[in-house]
């Protein structure tokens, strides 16, 4: 089962990338880009056919590494 982890800053916490990424856009003659949020997506195979446990497997493996949850959300979408 293939899966799909969106990593996102939480609102309210400062984006330093994404705050650079609009400037470069305004600067690149892209006018009228509001604000501009980075993050990361990250593709996880399981070897797993209940898409429940894997969902639990998915939340776990974010708590413990790929999301520092202090700081950020996570959503997981399966393909």
């Amino acid at each position: 089962m293939k899966a799909r982890v969106t990593v996102m800053l939480k609102s309210g916490v400062l984006d330093p990338q994404g705050k650079a990424i609009g400037q470069a856009l305004n600067r690149l003659g892209f006018h009228g880009v509001g604000d501009v949020r980075q993050g990361k997506v990250i593709e996880v195979e399981l070897d797993e056919t209940d898409t429940s446990r894997a969902h639990a497997k998915l939340s776990e493996m974010c708590e413990k590494l790929l999301a520092n949850t202090v700081i950020e959300n996570y959503a997981i979408e399966f393909k």
